[in-house]
């Protein structure tokens, strides 16, 4: 197989550039009321502090791992449905090979439309208490606070978990930083891209 770049979309409040902590971005969305525009600026924090804990992980090197920003969240962490799906779907349609959803939500009446969406071509990972998370097919992720960050837990195929924590602001305490399991995910998302071809048994081919 001739090997490409992993392909690494983002799908949050889209990514402050420039940034301390943030690398190349190849390119990205943003999804709203309005429609679709390239302006994927992030306007409150969640995402960039998501992108950095990933690209810390597995930095943006050219040939070998690209990050694409997709941004559905506009002035908070809430979104309709409709932006998200659209956020899946353009990422299917860039050839990435995972999708970060640091996001979720209860209601089971949205659970089919994301199954549509799963085994496409590319790996959704998502907190595992909540749907797409939840549903077969997803790599689920769970917090566990005693793991390192420069660790993850393997609990089973595609079952893992991670520290909650962020990249650390220097003089912020941990407790005092954005956390929780949207971190988790981005954790586990940074080390799928570094280990794809260890994990998932063989690179990326191209198409």
């Amino acid at each position: 197989m001739t090997g490409r770049p992993v392909r690494v979309a983002v799908i949050d409040s889209g990514v402050a550039i420039p940034h301390p902590h943030i690398g190349a971005v190849a390119g990205g969305i943003s999804i709203d009321e309005s429609g679709e525009s390239a302006d994927f600026s992030d306007r409150i924090g969640h995402g960039t502090a998501v992108m950095a804990a990933i690209m810390e992980k597995a930095p943006p090197v050219e040939g070998m791992v690209e990050y694409l920003a997709v941004r559905v969240f506009q002035a908070s962490l809430r979104t309709r449905i409709e932006f998200l799906l659209r956020g899946i779907e353009w990422s299917l349609g860039q050839r990435v090979d995972l999708i970060n959803l640091s996001l979720g939500t209860a209601k089971p009446d949205y659970a089919e439309r994301f199954t549509a969406l799963i085994g496409r071509g590319a790996r959704l990972i998502a907190p595992a208490s909540s749907i797409p998370g939840s549903l077969p097919g997803v790599i689920r992720v769970f917090e566990a606070h005693d793991c390192p960050r420069d660790e993850y837990r393997r609990l089973s195929e595609f079952v893992f978990a991670a520290s909650p924590f962020p990249r650390p602001v220097p003089g912020v305490p941990p407790e005092r930083n954005l956390n929780g399991i949207s971190f988790a995910v981005a954790n586990i998302t940074g080390f799928l891209a570094r280990d794809y071809e260890t994990i998932f048994s063989s690179k990326p081919a191209s198409r």
